[in-house]
């Protein structure tokens, strides 16, 4: 049967970005016939011992406690649940100085909901035939954005500044704010701090900048902190999560232990809550209440925090270190190729300047050597000028052993040499010709 789909189904049954590669990495692994691979393309976090045993304690305590029923057997608020409401607002109120209510806060089934509610809440076509953009400040970002818009050509983003240190093989991206402008047709901003995939982390005074430029238009700025403080802290440089005025701070739990639970966090000015609350009552009434339940207590206690700093960040924290001695080592210093700053995140971005033949070329040429990793071409989305760089990015996962890791880069090396050696190869018999 071939259903007739509306646009909005053709929009929605297409796999955007990294999704659409994993199809080929599952199939790639299970046509393997005996050749193994490591796999740095992985996304899951990596199940750490003692975060799972917090997530097992404030399970326990769950099923002995009273309200289990009242949380597990009943609908709740689509606001979220009280009690992890009011251990947000609390902590926050105590980390940050803030001054919050529960009207501020809402609780979504996962962070990717979350900026599919903004995404058509505030972008797309207005009830005059006027069009609002989604705009990202700098590219690339999160894979995700791409899949979020039911209207295509809604989202829009800006190509960043490099900042580079040749020298030491490194860069970083910045907002380039030469370019960067919103208008009366812009109807949110939105980026990730840290950043998937590129661990880049904006400045506290890049994300006031950006904020400063869309306040007098009305525009919210969804700060996307999947990976920011204070859990699960996966920033390796100091950073300031930033509040107030059209800022949307936005949180996951996944990164911190419960990925399969679907919690996302939305901080910020009450009336942009209430559409955010009213879109997902529309769509799903509301988030899973066993894991807001469990979560409330993780929260409360100060243990999910505390595990943050001293368990989940060290851990990608000294994984980033083993990519960085492995590829200083192994990588050739007359190659082009620059490692971003290691600011954050669970993965580490390498852009390999003037790549022959492009990013998917090279991730069928590391398949072969039993190697998997992200191309990184599926990070640009919204971009719409023509930028060579985006055929010239790989992403490589924190989450393999330290063993894999060496293993898996000092292969990537030797790939990347014959790969430019070809290449050179090429041009030199088509000038030849």
């Amino acid at each position: 049967m071939e259903p007739a789909l509306t646009e909005f189904g053709n929009q929605m049954s297409h796999l955007t970005g990294v999704r659409a590669i994993m199809k080929d990495i599952v199939e790639t692994l299970q046509a393997a016939q005996g050749q193994e691979f490591i796999n740095l393309s992985a996304g899951n976090p990596v199940i750490i011992p003692e975060v799972e045993s917090l997530w097992r304690e404030c399970t326990a305590e769950l099923l002995a406690g009273p309200e289990y029923g009242e949380v597990v057997c009943r609908y709740g608020s689509s606001q979220g649940y009280q009690p992890l409401i009011e251990a947000v607002q609390q902590d926050f109120q105590r980390r940050y100085g803030l001054q919050l209510t529960p009207r501020h806060i809402l609780i979504t089934p996962g962070s990717q909901a979350l900026y599919f509610f903004a995404a058509n809440a505030f972008g797309g076509c207005t009830s005059s035939g006027a069009r609002r953009r989604i705009v990202l400040p700098l590219s690339p970002d999160y894979t995700g954005y791409g899949g979020v818009c039911l209207v295509p050509g809604t989202l829009l983003a800006y190509q960043p500044f490099l900042d580079l240190d040749e020298t030491r093989h490194r860069f970083k991206y910045r907002p380039d704010f030469s370019q960067l402008q919103f208008d009366e047709h812009t109807g949110c901003v939105l980026f990730s701090r840290p950043c998937n995939p590129t661990g880049n982390v904006l400045t506290d005074e890049e994300v006031t900048k950006i904020a400063a430029l869309a306040s007098p238009l009305q525009v919210p700025v969804f700060i996307d902190s999947a990976y920011g403080p204070p859990f699960p802290a996966l920033n390796f440089t100091p950073m300031t999560p930033q509040f107030g005025g059209n800022l949307i701070h936005c949180l996951s739990l996944s990164k911190a232990g419960l990925p399969g639970e679907r919690i996302g966090i939305a901080i910020g000015d009450p009336q942009i809550i209430q559409v955010l609350e009213s879109f997902q009552t529309n769509l799903c009434i509301h988030s899973s209440r066993y894991g807001q339940a469990i979560a409330a207590r993780a929260i409360t206690s100060g243990a999910l925090a505390d595990l943050s700093v001293q368990v989940i960040r060290p851990h990608y924290q000294r994984k980033m270190a083993v990519v960085e001695a492995t590829l200083d080592r192994c990588m050739p210093q007359d190659l082009p190729w620059f490692l971003h700053r290691g600011e954050g995140a669970i993965f580490a971005w390498l852009w390999l300047q003037d790549l022959p033949g492009g990013d998917w070329n090279l991730y069928q040429h590391l398949k072969q050597v039993g190697v998997i990793v992200v191309p990184g071409h599926s990070f640009f989305p919204g971009l719409e000028q023509e930028w060579s760089h985006t055929q010239e990015c790989i992403r490589i996962s924190l989450t393999a052993t330290d063993e894999e890791l060496e293993t898996a880069l000092t292969r990537l090396a030797q790939v990347v040499v014959q790969v430019y050696k070809q290449g050179a190869a090429a041009n030199s018999a088509g000038h030849g010709g």
